[in-house]
């Protein structure tokens, strides 16, 4: 059972008991398989209900992913390729990658610094440069 759990980042496993799976035809290349085959894959997974994540967790979760959630049920479909099992991983994949990016805190507020005297005149002596070239492009006046 332990391969089908979903590694969201080093702390952060989603069991297999919390992912539900829903198969269909696929719409995509198949060939002679493509009516008979159930290679589409529908992951779902209960974000509000999760065990696994921390109230602040959640609730960066609800925030960040909040027009994905439906009823608070994360739900993430994969037809790209012809097979079901690369299809369940290219979801679990995928499920990983958002739910990381979901609940990764936030970045440090930036710090504001104000330029520094070089650069002040590396950008002046720059845009002086450019002023002499196109003094230098227009027509000699007398």
């Amino acid at each position: 059972m332990a391969d089908l759990d979903v590694r969201v980042n080093a702390h952060l496993v989603i069991p297999a008991a919390e992912l539900s799976w829903r198969f269909s035809r696929s719409s995509g290349p198949g060939g002679q398989g493509v009516n008979t085959a159930d290679s589409r894959v529908e992951l779902m997974w209960d974000a509000a209900a999760s065990a696994v994540l921390s109230p602040v967790q959640r609730e960066r979760a609800r925030e960040r992913l909040g027009n994905r959630l439906v009823d608070g049920v994360l739900t993430i479909a994969a037809s790209e390729q012809r097979a079901q099992l690369r299809n369940r991983d290219a979801a679990k994949a995928r499920l990983a990658a958002l739910v990381a990016e979901a609940v990764r805190p936030p970045a440090p507020p930036r710090r504001a610094t104000k330029p520094t005297r070089g650069s002040k005149e590396r950008r002046l002596q720059a845009k002086q440069r450019r002023t002499d070239v196109k003094r230098m492009r227009r027509r000699p006046t007398d």
